[in-house]
């Protein structure tokens, strides 16, 4: 992991086109903006793990079917 120490109003760039910059610091919380193109999708971390967790339940389900379909 590379830690980054910024200020408000500073950025890193990833990849030659993601921008993010520190928008707003208050007490422990950090406001971050990101700048992307349309087609980089950009999640919090949580909502990401609940998004590959449903794709592997349908997955899932489509193997229980594909069996199904066998027999």
């Amino acid at each position: 992991m590379l830690a980054l120490t910024r200020k408000k109003n500073e950025a890193i760039v990833i990849n030659n086109n993601v921008e993010v910059t520190v928008l707003e610091i208050k007490g422990d919380q950090i406001k971050l903006g990101i700048s992307a193109p349309k087609d980089v999708p950009i999640y919090r971390k949580e909502i990401y793990l609940q998004i590959q967790e449903a794709n592997k339940a349908a997955l899932d389900a489509q193997d229980v079917d594909a069996i199904k379909k066998l027999f």
